[in-house]
């Protein structure tokens, strides 16, 4: 984005934008930008305040009026909290599945996940209908094929990879990105959830679905693997920082 604004700049068009992280806003230096206090992925705060947002996007536009730069303004107002009548209780329509005497906890695990999997379809369905797009698919694989490729890691034996255009640690990383957007869409469909905060969504996944403890089983794999590439990624890539570091606290 920086470079860009440099270019258009330089072609006598003037150009203003909004910045979340403001130390890459520093280093970059882009003629005009507005630093909002908001979480990543949501640079005009909350979403359903047209009221808020509009003056968020005029707080940005004013920067134009500035003719020398770099000029980096921060919006001093921080955003709404949403507010419920009533506390959501988030949950999957799925009822466990008894154990079988004869599988592993490992194979138990991946078959209730799948059954968990299957029960947040009609949600997801409802939510890609209702938003007419979806951002699932960097894996290139079906959802039914993303589970039984994050299942093969709990077999103890590295699985093949699915796809010849990417090396295998990065079709996992697509892959565990895929899931979790396919349950935080799916699960914002149902009434009432649209506009919870992406902390809430999180402490939802990582703590009460089994999707969540399926990518904690193929992080603890990853991470004993002999290697390098798969350890790296189950330290740095599969589970947000912020996550670990709350389940260590608790």
């Amino acid at each position: 984005m920086g470079g860009l604004a440099h270019f258009f700049e330089e072609e006598g068009i003037a150009t203003t934008q909004i910045s979340l992280i403001r130390p890459h806003t520093e280093i970059i230096k882009p003629p005009r930008a507005l630093w909002v206090p908001f979480e990543l992925g949501r640079p005009f705060g909350v979403p359903n305040n047209p009221a808020f947002q509009k003056r968020v996007l005029m707080a940005a536009l004013n920067l134009l009026e500035a003719t020398n730069g770099p000029v980096l303004m921060d919006f001093l107002e921080d955003a709404p909290e949403i507010s419920t009548n009533e506390p959501m209780m988030l949950a999957c329509p799925y009822v466990p599945q008894k154990e079988q005497v004869n599988q592993t906890k490992a194979e138990d695990l991946c078959s209730n996940f799948k059954v968990e999997m299957t029960s947040m379809r009609p949600w997801y369905e409802q939510a890609v209908k209702a938003r007419g797009r979806s951002i699932v698919g960097i894996s290139k694989l079906t959802p039914e094929i993303i589970a039984d490729f994050l299942c093969s890691f709990l077999s103890g034996i590295i699985p093949q990879n699915p796809r010849e255009d990417v090396s295998l640690v990065q079709e996992l990383r697509y892959a565990a990105e895929d899931l979790k957007a396919y349950y935080y869409e799916a699960i914002t469909a149902q009434p009432g959830a649209a506009d919870l905060t992406s902390q809430v969504l999180d402490k939802w996944f990582w703590d009460d679905t089994i999707a969540g403890t399926l990518l904690r089983g193929v992080r603890d794999v990853c991470i004993n693997s002999k290697d390098e590439a798969l350890r790296l990624t189950g330290l740095r890539s599969l589970i947000p920082q912020r996550t670990l570091v709350q389940h260590t606290e608790d």
